[in-house]
């Protein structure tokens, strides 16, 4: 039984490497692509997987209706082959921002990132004095 422990545990360590470097990182991926096709709303600018832009105008349960060029022709395309949200409707931009609250918490990291900042220009002022 010894001699077979270091191969076991090889084999333990070589699925450990797999699962973190390969498995871990795709879920990660697909649950973000997920997450993106879940937001997508009426006015959305997207590009589908086949390299097509176009404008949501409706939605269906799975499946989308996209405007798409100059003379507005109608698409309908299933979510999966949304690519990409290119362009956001700016009135739901301007709504998320304004749900945005400023906390304590907020505050305290946008002062952590711009503290460096004004050490660097403090060190600047004393090199030139």
């Amino acid at each position: 039984m010894a001699e077979f422990l270091p191969q076991i545990i090889m084999i333990v360590a070589l699925f450990a490497l797999m699962y973190f470097m390969l498995i871990r990182p795709q879920k990660k991926k697909d649950d973000e692509v997920r997450r993106m096709r879940e937001a997508l709303r009426v006015g959305d600018d997207i590009l589908t997987i086949g390299g097509i832009y176009g404008k949501i105008v409706r939605i269906k349960e799975d499946r989308l209706i996209i405007q798409v060029g100059t003379d507005k022709t109608k698409i309908e395309i299933a979510k999966w082959a949304v690519n990409n949200v290119e362009n956001k409707d700016e009135s739901r931009v301007k709504e998320t921002a304004e749900e945005k609250k400023v906390t304590p918490k907020s505050i305290k990291k946008l002062g952590e990132k711009t503290e460096p900042a004004a050490e660097a220009a403090g060190d600047q002022a004393d090199a030139e004095e």
